[in-house]
């Protein structure tokens, strides 16, 4: 029962310099364990191709990530806008903010529509490729 199956059959391998090409019947025969790893070599690489394949084409997680990616960059620009604004003007710009805040706050339709037609405007330009 402890016996190996495949021992002392005589193997018939694809070598990687020409995969086209099949070795003699009469090749020596191959080490179990180094068949084995082999097979556990091609398993991890066939492994890492479909999941770089399943991450080019999920484009809904694309789409997230560039979304992240853009608010993030959004959210520094106007860090960065609004911290010239103050330098420049610490008064002005504090009203200014204020103003431009409880605006959106009183009428936040204006402010959604502006998110809703970015986000469109996003979404198929990563479609499209």
């Amino acid at each position: 029962m402890g016996k190996n199956p495949r021992a002392g059959r005589t193997a018939v391998t694809r070598t990687r310099e020409d995969p086209g090409t099949e070795a003699a019947a009469a090749a020596e025969p191959r080490d179990p364990d180094q068949i084995q790893r082999e097979i556990e070599e091609t398993r991890r690489e066939l492994g890492e191709t479909v999941e770089a394949f399943a991450q080019e084409t999920d484009v809904k997680a694309q789409a997230k990530r560039k979304v992240t990616e853009t608010k993030a960059s959004v959210a520094d620009k106007k860090e960065e806008l609004l911290g010239k604004a103050k330098e420049a003007s610490p008064d002005s710009a504090a009203t200014a903010v204020a103003g431009a805040s409880q605006k959106a706050r009183e009428n936040p339709l204006p402010l959604a529509a502006a998110g809703a037609f970015a986000f469109g405007f996003l979404a198929g330009r990563f479609t499209k490729r």
